[in-house]
This record gives C-alpha cells, structure tokens and sequence, in this order.
C-alpha cells in the first residue's frame, strides 16, 4: 500500500466513538477508554458500562438503624456492601477512601449478583433477623446496573433492598429500579445550589435529588428516609431546615434525619456540629414533620 493509499483508508476510517453517560445530571462526555468523574464508568466501543460492577470494597452485616432507617423493620439486620465511586466530592466524605477512589486505588474483590444473595441467604439461615441487602458505603447508583440486578435476584429470594444513596440520578435509573427498592435513605446536603456547589455536583443536582426523593416518596413499595449532615456554616440555619422539613411534609409520610458532622477529609477547618444545633434544628423540623430523629449525637 502506497502512502496516499495508506492516508486515504485512515481519512475514511469512523472516528472513535465520544459517548455521554446518563445516569446522573453531570452527563460525563466521554472519549474512548474515558472514566467518568464518578470512576466508575466508562466508555468501552463506544457504550458507556458500569466498570466497578459486582466489585466490592466493602461488606458488613449491619443493623438498619446504622443506615439509618429508624421505622423500617427496626432490630432486623442488613448485609451492606459498598463499591468505589461517587458521582459528588462532598469535602466531609466520611467514606473517602472508597468513595473517592477508583479501580486501581483501593482493594475490591468482585462478587455476581448470585454470589451476593447466597451470601445473604446463608445470614439469614445463621440469624434470622437477616432481611436483606443493603447498598450503600460508596454512591449505590453510580453503579445501579447492579444495584438493579441483584435486587432482582434478592426479591426472588425473599430478601428485601436497601438503598443509601446521594439521590443524584437521571430519572432513568429510577425507573429501572422501580418497585425493586423496599426502604431507600437519601442524603440530603442542603436545600440550595449553593450547598451543593460546595459538594462538586453539577448544575440542577438540587432538582435531581428533589426528583428521586420524591419519586421514592410516590413509590408504595418503598419505605423513604432521608438524612441531612448539618455543618456549620454550610446549611445549619433555621431557615434551611424548615425549608426542607416543609417540603417533606408534603410528599407523605416521610422521616428525617439530622445528623452531626464532624471534620473528616478535606473539611477540618470547623469544629464538629455543637450538640446543641442539632437538637434545635431537629425541634424545627418537627414543627412540620412528626418523625424527626437525630445522629452522631
């Protein structure tokens, strides 16, 4: 092959093929072989894949309350597994190391679907106040292919799912976990775009969470929790808890978390959250909301 040849068969070859991620509002554009900003997904031929599928840095047996979820099945026990990845970089990450991390910078060992159910399956034989499985540690959803998959799986089983999750996700996600999630805890880090800048989200993160906080609040099969970290001068008003509290009154029969922060990560620059806040912050939320529970206390 000549050289004009060899230019001419390069010039008609198909450029490599950019895909964009949808599973949250950031909308990764990516280049072949690119990460996303969550480091967990990809773009492999041209298809954005979940890299860190059934790749688990962490799993534990845990009681619901630890998720939390106060007035879901209280007393039962949940096998919690974790990934890498998180689609925000909030600076008071408590699960940093994995949730800031990606493939090659923390240990996983990877675990189908099946593996995972029998592994509940054979705690519930040992204890049977073992009811299901619970995604969470890292952001769930940033992986949800298997999240999706092996809450498939556990609800054939007898198992319920648990979700603990930023609530950052495209409505397409909701929807290929509709129905498949029995209780759901949804961090909300504030009531404003503000707030949610200083998380590293992207622009319209507060309307995506609003959205799946109350997408799970319309769903009858899912019991919905939600939590909000109070960290000084970041969302510790008044103002902005009644805010929420007030919204949440209107999506149903929905509880509230407020939970103390305590300097982790790249927020040490405050004290942890005075005691004091918390609890006053918590009376307010109660002037709409009948259940009202704090954390780190």
């Amino acid at each position: 092959m000549s050289a004009g040849e060899k230019g001419a068969g390069e010039k008609g070859a198909p450029a490599p093929a950019v895909a964009v991620c949808a599973s949250c509002p950031r909308r990764c554009r990516l280049a072949p072989g690119a990460l996303g900003a969550c480091r967990a997904r990809r773009n492999v031929g041209g298809r954005v894949v979940p890299e860190g599928y059934g790749r688990l840095t962490s799993i534990a047996l845990d009681p619901v309350e630890k998720k939390p979820l106060a007035r879901w099945r209280p007393g039962s026990y949940v096998v919690s597994v974790g990934s890498y990845g998180c689609n925000l970089a909030c600076p008071f990450c408590q699960n940093h190391d994995i949730a800031q991390a990606g493939s090659g910078d923390v240990g996983w060992r990877e675990v189908t679907p099946d593996e995972l159910v029998e592994v509940a399956l054979e705690a519930r034989r040992r204890d049977p106040r073992v009811v299901g499985i619970a995604h969470t540690y890292n952001e769930p959803l940033v992986g949800w292919e298997y999240v999706r998959d092996c809450a498939r799986l556990a609800r054939e089983a007898g198992l319920a799912n648990v979700l603990v999750s930023n609530g950052c996700a495209c409505d397409s996600v909701l929807g290929e976990l509709a129905g498949l999630v029995d209780a759901a805890n949804i961090d909300l880090k504030g009531f404003s775009d503000e707030v949610y800048r200083a998380c590293g989200a992207p622009g319209g993160a507060l309307d995506c969470v609003r959205h799946t906080i109350e997408t799970l609040a319309a769903d009858p099969a899912c019991h919905l929790e939600v939590t909000t970290l109070v960290v000084p001068g970041l969302n510790d008003s008044e103002e902005t808890v009644e805010s929420i509290a007030r919204w949440l009154a209107g999506l149903g029969d929905v509880t509230y978390h407020v939970t103390r922060f305590f300097p982790r990560w790249r927020m040490t620059d405050r004290a942890a959250t005075p005691v004091s806040d918390v609890y006053r912050l918590a009376e307010v939320a109660r002037r709409s909301l009948p259940h009202v529970y704090v954390g780190n206390c």
